[in-house]
């Protein structure tokens, strides 16, 4: 009911009375108040005028599921929505929906996080109020080994998320960081419930670092906010993400991956630059020259024989 009494005050953009409400959502005035009261103590500013009722003033900068959906219009992507104050990890939260056969698109999201981790088991710092953490659950109709190429997606649509946003240019550092300036703005975690030749569930986990400020950054990363110097809306941002999510995951599921690759490759930090991998069993340094299908980094050695890499840190040389 607090949705539809949300929605309600949003479309008016005025006064309009508690009768009116009432009325309209068949309740009380009674339980009207009690609701108008459960708003205000979760950050709506609605202001209360004796013979002119009630209107909503403003929203909190918070990630509630009614706030995310409000105007969001996507498909499947964030039509059900897991809301946490606190979480040890969105990654954890969506493995357990995950195997229990929550729906595609499931989005899981969170104000801050107690253990958020990255790719190797890496901390993600996740400070309450400032940044995007989420975990999306997807259920594509693809073979295991082709799954990596899900993270190079996510990553282009981070990318076009924060330059429609933001309107500032980020690049991608392979295969999972997204850099402003040569500084890390956004990571991405993805893991995958699979047997040999068939995908159970994908899980996309993002952390995006959005009115961080400059002290509470580690050395190497960056926020929007300090490169925009001005609070990002977090509620429009992360609407524009889903939707860059779903519209690269259709054509992803449609057409093949090579439209995501080529949009990834024009994002590009690594391509063309001369890099040095550690992989698990040796180190490689060469030219990174493109990426395969299945999201693989191909490497051109000194001594002219390409190599390809599917994981690894990666070191840009200068």
């Amino acid at each position: 009911m607090q949705e539809k009494l949300l929605e309600l005050l949003k479309k008016k953009h005025d006064y309009i009375s508690g009768e009116d409400i009432s009325d309209g959502l068949g309740m009380s005035r009674q339980a009207l108040w009690k609701h108008i009261q459960e708003l205000r103590d979760s950050g709506y500013d609605i202001v209360a005028v004796p013979h002119l009722g009630y209107k909503l003033d403003s929203v909190p900068d918070r990630l509630f599921p009614q706030e995310i959906q409000h105007k969001l219009n996507t498909k499947f992507i964030g039509k059900k929505i897991h809301y946490f104050d606190k979480v040890s990890s969105t990654m954890d939260e969506a493995m357990r929906l995950g195997m229990g056969n929550t729906q595609e698109g499931t989005l899981i999201v969170a104000e801050s996080q107690g253990k958020g981790r990255g790719r190797l088991g890496r901390l993600w710092d996740s400070p309450k109020y400032k940044g995007i953490y989420l975990s999306l659950i997807l259920r594509p109709d693809i073979l295991p080994n082709h799954c990596p190429t899900l993270t190079l997606l996510a990553a282009v649509s981070i990318c076009e998320a924060v330059n429609l946003v933001c309107g500032l240019d980020c690049q991608i550092k392979w295969p999972n960081d997204i850099l402003i300036h040569h500084k890390k703005v956004a990571g991405i975690l993805t893991e995958l419930n699979a047997e040999m030749d068939r995908v159970s569930f994908v899980l996309i986990g993002i952390g995006l670092n959005v009115n961080n400020d400059k002290k509470d950054l580690v050395s190497g990363a960056t926020s929007l906010k300090e490169q925009k110097k001005e609070d990002i809306n977090r509620i429009e941002l992360l609407q524009e993400l889903l939707r860059r999510i779903e519209e690269n995951y259709v054509i992803f599921q449609k057409e093949g991956p090579q439209i995501i690759l080529d949009k990834w490759r024009r994002n590009s930090l690594t391509l063309g630059t001369r890099v040095k991998v550690a992989c698990q069993k040796e180190h490689l340094e060469g030219e990174a020259i493109d990426i395969d299908s299945d999201g693989g980094l191909l490497i051109r050695k000194d001594s002219g024989i390409i190599e390809k890499v599917m994981s690894g840190d990666v070191v840009h040389c200068r």
